[in-house]
């Protein structure tokens, strides 16, 4: 029996915290047509079908921390995030279809890139939503520790808002330092 797992990445572009991916394999139950891209949904719908493919499907997520990301670059860190996903779905499929033209190095895997594959496969998509409700919810109890980053506004992208308050807050050990422009500012431990 073909068993398929979507996988996607979130939080390559932010300027804070780890890159997440999740891996999902749907039931055959479950309602397909309510999945797209999760930068297409609105934040509580977004919360409720992450609840509900959690429920209705085999799911696991992964990340690489801010210093994996420092030391291999964003690229390598999304792909050792994303295999960390795989490899910790409670069933091996047989066929892993990943968001994206890069495959992680998984050896005795079956595995194809799609481009824009969030907006194409379900299982794909149900996997970005996983990802970015898990992320956001890190990134909003960061934001509770983090004041006047407005990361729970924002989530660490290069905003307006997010981009002066580094200038007057310098950054910290959540910000990627190897990202711009990150490293042309002064670091504080917090």
């Amino acid at each position: 029996m073909k068993i398929v797992a979507g996988v996607d990445e979130v939080g390559r572009g932010s300027l804070i915290g780890p890159v997440y991916a999740a891996a999902v394999i749907l039931n055959k139950n479950i309602n397909k047509k309510l999945l797209k891209d999760s930068k297409t949904i609105a934040k509580d719908k977004r919360e409720l079908l992450s609840n509900y493919i959690k429920k209705n499907s085999i799911w696991s997520v992964g990340k690489a921390s801010v210093i994996e990301i420092d030391k291999i670059n964003i690229l390598q860190a999304s792909l050792l995030a994303m295999k960390r996903a795989i490899k910790k779905l409670k069933k091996k499929p047989s066929h892993i279809l990943i968001d994206g033209n890069k495959l992680p190095d998984l050896k005795n895997y079956n595995l194809k890139a799609i481009i824009k594959g969030d907006q194409k496969i379900a299982s794909i998509s149900a996997a970005s939503i996983v990802a970015k409700v898990a992320r956001d919810k890190f990134i909003t109890t960061l934001a509770k520790k983090n004041k006047g980053y407005g990361w729970d506004q924002n989530f660490g992208y290069g905003t307006k808002q997010h981009l002066k308050a580094i200038k007057k807050l310098g950054s910290n050990k959540h910000h990627r330092k190897t990202f711009s422009p990150i490293s042309k500012f002064k670091i504080y431990n917090i």
